[in-house]
């Protein structure tokens, strides 16, 4: 038979359960330690892709700004721009040609009262509508009113603008009234 005996001035502590929570805490801390660490190397690893992405699309707009430098270049020379100024009377004077002559004449045929009639037509086409300069000759201020009313009343017509009105001598035959103007035409 054994007998325990303790011969000491303190008593024997248990440090079973220390070592039990601090060796549980090890393991949850190691856990918590992998989990991040796998986190960590997966974020690095997407943004890694991502920044291989970014420098290729920055290399591309790159590439594409040298290009536009060059064709910006090369449309400064002497050569382009004769060719540029040559296709803007081209398209000028294909733009005059394709105005819609015939309903502009059908239109002002419903709005001219009697006495006044029209001088002369200026048109210049901008994105399906036309600034129209207009001279009109009228036989008197009532004629010429009525006119404008008209003209303002149209639904093709906007935006008139009278620049000039002026008075013919009482000796010379013809118009006493003619009066220049402008308007948007709508040629849809």
């Amino acid at each position: 038979m054994k007998l325990r005996l303790n011969l000491s001035t303190a008593p024997l502590d248990n440090k079973r359960p220390f070592l039990a929570a601090a060796g549980a805490l090890g393991v949850v801390g190691l856990l918590v330690f992998v989990l991040l660490g796998h986190a960590a190397f997966t974020s690095w690893r997407s943004s890694r892709d991502l920044r291989a992405e970014i420098s290729h699309w920055q290399g591309e707009i790159r590439v594409n700004r040298e290009k536009q430098a060059a064709l910006e270049a090369y449309f400064q020379t002497a050569q382009a721009k004769q060719v540029l100024d040559r296709a803007a009377f081209l398209n000028s004077l294909i733009g005059q040609r394709s105005f819609p002559w015939t309903k502009i004449f059908m239109d002002l045929e419903q709005i001219l009262p009697p006495g006044v009639r029209v001088v002369n037509i200026s048109p210049k086409l901008d994105n399906g509508r036309a600034q129209v300069e207009l001279t009109v000759g009228a036989e008197s201020d009532e004629s010429k009113i009525k006119f404008l009313q008209n003209l303002e009343r149209s639904k093709v017509f906007s935006d008139i603008q009278v620049k000039a009105d002026r008075r013919a001598d009482q000796q010379s035959g013809g118009d006493k009234i003619t009066v220049q103007l402008t308007a948007w035409y709508s040629t849809t």
